[in-house]
C-alpha cells in the first residue's frame, strides 16, 4: 500500500482522513470556474454562429432559411433630419402645377382659339415650384403651340407678342424688323416672303414684337429661349471645356457681331480659317457677344455659333465660346436683336 502523510491517513480505515471535509469546497470551486468561463465560451460561440449564419445565409441565395422579421432599430435624430428633407421643386410633384396644366390643357382641347390665353397661363406656371417632369412637360408644350402662334402666318386675337402690320410705300423688311426689335429674317420666314425686295406696299404681313432672349444653364447644357417674358423653345448646347469655361452672368449680343460663315482665327494656333476650308470649326453663323455683368463683364471673342463637330453638343468641349447644332443656330440667328437681346448664362 502507499503510504501518505499521517495527517491525511486514517489507518483504522485506510482511507484519506478529512475527505469529507475538502471536497464539497473543489466542488464549489470547480462550478464556478466552470460558469464563469463557460458564460464566456458560449457567448462567443453565439456570436460567432449568429455571423456565420448571415453570411451564410447571404452567399447562398436559394436556401430556404427564413430571417424572422425584427423590429428595426430606431434612427437617429441626425438621420430622421436627413430622410426628411426634400428639395423644393426637384421630387414630389406641385399638385397645384398639375391642376393648372390639366385646366389649361382642357381649355385648348374645347376652345382651340383660345391658344394665346393657354399660351400665357402655361407661361406663369413656370414660376411656380414644381418638379423636373413638369416643368419639362409644361416647356414641351410651349414649344408646340408657338409652333402655331409664333412660326406660322397666323395671327390670333389679343395677342401682345404678334400682330397684323400694312406695309407702306418705301417700307422695308428690315426696317420693319427694326421698329419691331427682332431681326428681318424671321419676319421674311414667318410670311414666307422668297426675298426682301419683293415686299409690297398695301399687303399685310404678321409682325413679332421683340425682343428675344436667352437664358444657358450650364449645369444641364441647355438654352431657354423666350420672346420677351415668354417661353418658346429649349436647345442644346456645348459649353466652354476646364480651364476655358463659358463665363457666367449677363451678355448682350454684340451690335455688328452677326455673320454667317466668318473668317476665324484660332487663338492658340492663329491660325486662319475660311469658310471653305474642310476644317472650318465654326458652322455657318456666329453670333458675337459682349460682356456686361458677373463674370461675363467686359470679356470679348465670345459668340453663339454653329459647330462641325454635333457630337460635342451637350459637353463641356470649346473654348469658350456656345454651340448649337446648325438648325438650331440658323433659328437663333434669325430672333436675337443687336444690341437689344440679352443672353444669360447662369451656372
Amino acid at each position: 500500500m502507499a503510504r501518505y502523510p499521517s495527517r491525511f491517513y486514517n489507518r483504522r480505515r485506510g482511507r484519506i482522513r478529512k475527505r469529507t471535509n475538502i471536497i464539497p469546497v473543489l466542488v464549489i470551486i470547480v462550478v464556478a470556474v466552470v460558469f464563469i468561463y463557460g458564460r464566456h465560451f458560449l457567448g462567443n460561440n453565439k456570436a460567432e454562429t449568429s455571423a456565420a449564419l448571415a453570411n451564410t445565409n447571404v452567399e447562398n441565395q436559394t436556401s430556404s432559411f427564413v430571417p424572422v422579421e425584427s423590429t428595426p432599430e430606431p434612427k437617429s435624430h441626425l438621420e430622421l433630419k436627413l430622410s426628411e428633407i426634400t428639395p423644393e421643386g426637384t421630387c414630389e410633384p406641385n399638385p397645384e402645377v398639375a391642376q393648372r396644366i390639366d385646366e389649361a390643357m382642357a381649355l385648348i382641347d374645347t376652345e382651340p382659339g383660345r391658344i394665346v390665353e393657354v399660351r400665357d397661363r402655361l407661361n406663369q406656371v413656370l414660376s411656380m415650384p414644381m418638379n423636373k417632369e413638369q416643368r419639362t412637360a409644361i416647356k414641351r408644350q410651349l414649344s408646340e403651340l408657338a409652333d402655331i402662334w409664333l412660326f406660322s402666318r397666323t395671327v390670333f386675337p389679343q395677342d401682345r407678342l404678334c400682330s397684323s402690320y400694312d406695309v407702306k410705300p418705301g417700307d422695308l423688311l428690315s426696317t420693319i424688323g427694326e421698329q419691331h426689335k427682332v431681326p428681318w429674317e424671321i419676319l421674311k420666314e414667318v410670311n414666307k416672303i422668297h426675298s426682301p425686295e419683293l415686299l409690297k406696299a398695301g399687303e399685310t404681313i404678321k409682325v413679332i414684337n421683340g425682343p428675344f432672349h436667352v437664358r444657358i444653364y450650364c449645369s444641364t447644357f441647355t438654352m431657354d429661349l423666350y420672346l420677351q417674358d415668354t417661353f418658346i423653345k429649349s436647345f442644346p448646347v456645348g459649353l466652354g471645356k476646364p480651364g476655358r469655361e463659358t463665363p457666367t452672368g449677363l451678355w448682350v449680343v454684340k451690335p455688328g457681331g452677326k455673320m454667317v460663315l466668318p473668317p476665324w482665327t484660332d487663338p492658340d494656333t492663329f491660325k486662319r480659317y475660311e469658310a471653305g476650308d474642310p476644317d472650318y470649326p465654326l458652322g455657318s453663323r456666329w453670333i458675337a457677344l459682349e460682356g456686361t455683368e458677373g463674370q461675363a463683364k467686359g470679356r470679348l471673342g465670345f459668340a453663339i455659333h454653329g459647330t462641325t463637330k454635333p457630337e460635342q453638343i451637350g459637353t463641356a468641349g470649346s473654348r469658350g465660346c456656345i454651340r448649337l447644332r446648325d438648325n438650331d443656330v440658323i433659328l437663333t440667328y434669325s430672333l436675337l436683336m443687336p444690341g437689344l437681346s440679352k443672353v444669360q448664362v447662369l451656372e
